[in-house]
């Protein structure tokens, strides 16, 4: 195993924590209305200057490290990789989609903006 590697996911993984505490952190604001929730949630699944989104951006690493399982599986038997991919599958269809159906029901006229 690559110390080095690994080091580099503990890194990223540092920062990425840091950045969603600090959406975190903005959500917590008093000031936050239904429009601007709906806003948040609407990039947390569909990034307008980033094409993707967090929940895209997360079922897409982890279906690549279901692809990553298929090639190391000793049988190909799906031990590893199916439920990798039954968890990118429920990122975005599940999680993506209630993100979705919340963000409409707080601001339903956002979907055209």
């Amino acid at each position: 195993m690559s110390r080095t590697r690994l080091d580099r996911v503990r890194a990223s993984l540092g920062i990425a924590q840091l950045a969603l505490q600090q959406i975190e952190d903005d959500l917590n604001a008093a000031d936050v209305d239904a429009r601007e929730l709906a806003a948040i949630l609407r990039e947390l699944q569909e990034d307008i200057d980033h094409p993707g989104g967090l929940f895209p951006a997360l079922a897409q690493l982890v279906s690549t490290a279901a692809r990553r399982a298929e090639q190391l599986e000793p049988d190909r038997d799906g031990d590893a990789s199916c439920p990798l991919h039954e968890a990118a599958a429920l990122l975005t269809d599940n999680a993506g989609q209630r993100l979705n159906w919340a963000a409409r029901s707080l601001d339903p006229q956002g979907d055209d903006a």
